[in-house]
């Protein structure tokens, strides 16, 4: 199929910016849901670069997810022209964010912990069972073994 540049670099530059791309199986769809391409040219792309390895394709439930590989980032950017410190959002480590002083984790002091046995110790029997005890296994099947 023939896509033009113009389009063939917002989808592109859609993929490279997310990282991933959703497209519905509709060949017919005018318009792609967040691009202004229309959507058969967003799956044939994403079909174009799946069989060159750039792309990871998963179908579940009349949706296309794709999932940009390492192989994929490095065919885009320089496709795209841009420099090395540019990287998809799926390939940027999240920050963590520092915890309010309130807040405390499972192993602080004072934390909260469930107590141990609690209510189940109650019901539990301490004593073990009498010695003249003789459990018969196998009764109504036939003469029991002596």
């Amino acid at each position: 199929m023939i896509i033009t540049k113009q389009n063939r670099r917002v989808i592109y530059e859609n993929l490279f910016k997310e990282g991933v791309m959703v497209a519905k199986k509709d060949f017919n769809a005018p318009k792609h849901e967040e691009l202004d391409v229309p959507n058969l040219q967003v799956i044939k792309a994403m079909q174009s670069l799946t069989s060159k390895g750039f792309v990871k394709t998963q179908f579940s439930w009349q949706w296309y997810y794709y999932i940009l590989t390492p192989e994929g980032v490095d065919y885009l950017r320089e496709w795209l022209h841009l420099p090395a410190e540019i990287v998809p959002s799926t390939h940027k480590k999240a920050a963590r964010l520092p915890r309010p002083a309130g807040v405390r984790g499972p192993g602080a002091e004072g934390a909260y912990r469930p107590p141990r046995g609690g209510d189940r110790e109650d019901y539990r029997k301490k004593e073990g069972a009498p010695s003249d005890f003789r459990p018969s296994f196998g009764v109504g099947r036939g003469a029991p073994r002596e």
